[in-house]
């Protein structure tokens, strides 16, 4: 009866360790949406106005996260991968066609999101910087 149960409790063991390390983990520091608060002098009433934001909530694939964008008139796509070291890669920026009144923000961010090189998470705040010391600052869309 012991060996029995012992050989049960190992196969359960086993189990949840196999299918725990299947699972995809989440980066809750960087897997959120943002909204963007800081870009170029753009004022914060601009960027409220335009609900500007970055969507991170997509699965990590390989390193890889699949982002989405919005900055008042088109849909953007990008791909994205947040390093342990500090850096991040964005490729892939791209959106859809339509024209818009004001697309002042729209067109900055496009110019600059893909140069961004580094990041860092501190507190609620994510600030990516490309190497030339530009940056772009988040807060995060859960925050209270």
């Amino acid at each position: 009866m012991k060996k029995i149960i012992v050989a049960l409790f190992t196969v359960l063991f086993l189990g949840m360790m196999i299918n725990c390390s299947s699972a995809q983990v989440k980066n809750p520091h960087i897997q959120r949406q943002w909204m963007l608060v800081s870009l170029d002098g753009f004022s914060k009433d601009e960027l409220i106005k335009n609900k500007a934001e970055i969507n991170l909530t997509a699965k990590n694939e390989n390193g890889k996260i699949r982002g989405s964008a919005y900055m008042g008139c088109n849909r953007m796509f990008f791909t994205s991968e947040f390093k342990n070291n500090g850096k991040v890669k964005i490729s892939g920026l791209g959106s859809t066609m339509m024209a818009c009144q004001n697309m002042n923000l729209e067109t900055s961010f496009q110019k600059k999101f893909e140069k961004m090189t580094t990041y860092s998470v501190e507190g609620h705040f994510l600030t990516v910087s490309d190497d030339n010391g530009n940056a772009m600052k988040f807060v995060a869309a859960d925050w209270d």
